[in-house]
């Protein structure tokens, strides 16, 4: 259902307030650079800190500047099965194509409760759903086995896969359904995941250099292996630098270097990106070609 370069979008601030303005400057450039869909109120779009109404205004505005130009995957996850199916109800309503649903944290779930909250968020509302398993966040890994299980439900439709664990495309292609779609949720591993037969990429680099991750996914999916590793490689050390502090502090600085209208404010308990963290995202965009010297 979804393929390509997807961006884990950041949520501008300006005063301690969503930027509206900045963030469908933000969504139009993505689009313009090929961007192939978008996600909004990720954990790169610091959804932990977004009240109910702000979260709400970032999915509208996320929707209203796509105009139907690319899918909308709206960040919906919690911990909290009723939060999670509120937010579910309300990206459906706005116009949302689908859901990106991370594993409940903290909490702490066996796989008896991961395959009963997601039911339930199935049962709740016909949105496609987009399972996110990403283990050292949540602390609860979303087995193989489980997600094989997870996609027999109709309205599960793909992962977004932050594991680190490769042999797991092998394994749900082996026992999901047929269809189902694996996106990578780490762009040090998207090509190595699309060559064992991944869709696309979730991904934090795509906020700063979409146009080179749009061509990487292009690339691969041609099955040009040689064009793909040359464009890894120029994106490798960008890669890295975006996690080179506490996300999304570089990427926000990385997007402050490239946009001027973009600020790299960051909420609490983030702050903003360390002089370190900062030198080595500037080299990093100087590397990939995205900023001049």
């Amino acid at each position: 259902m979804f393929s390509g370069s997807i961006p884990a979008l950041v949520t501008p601030f300006r005063d301690g307030a969503f930027d509206a303005p900045a963030f469908k400057r933000l969504v139009e450039w993505q689009i313009d650079e090929g961007t192939s869909a978008l996600v909004p109120c990720g954990t790169t779009g610091e959804s932990p800190t977004l009240g109910f109404d702000e979260h709400y205004q970032v999915i509208d505005a996320c929707i209203e500047a796509a105009a139907g130009r690319v899918p909308v995957i709206a960040g919906c996850g919690s911990n909290d099965t009723a939060t999670a199916i509120r937010h579910m109800q309300y990206a459906e309503k706005a116009g949302a194509s689908a859901a990106l649903i991370v594993a409940p944290y903290y909490n702490r779930p066996t796989q008896d409760g991961l395959l009963a909250h997601f039911r339930a968020l199935a049962d709740a509302s016909d949105l496609p759903i987009v399972v996110y398993n990403v283990p050292a966040r949540t602390v609860t890994d979303i087995s193989a086995e489980t997600m094989c299980k997870l996609s027999e439900i109709p309205s599960v439709v793909a992962i977004k896969d932050a594991s680190g664990d490769l042999a797991r495309v092998t394994i749900h292609r082996a026992g999901a359904r047929a269809g189902f779609c694996q996106l990578s949720g780490n762009d040090d591993l998207w090509l190595p995941h699309a060559a064992m037969g991944g869709a696309g990429c979730i991904s934090v680099t795509a906020n700063v250099a979409p146009r080179l991750c749009a061509d990487f996914a292009a690339a691969c999916a041609a099955g040009n292996w040689s064009g793909a590793l040359s464009l890894h490689d120029r994106l490798f050390a960008l890669h890295k630098a975006m996690f080179s502090d506490a996300s999304p502090g570089p990427v926000k600085y990385a997007l402050s270097r490239v946009h001027g209208w973009f600020s790299p404010e960051v909420r609490l308990p983030i702050v903003e990106a360390s002089d370190a963290s900062r030198k080595a995202v500037d080299a990093a965009l100087v590397a990939a070609g995205v900023i001049q010297v």
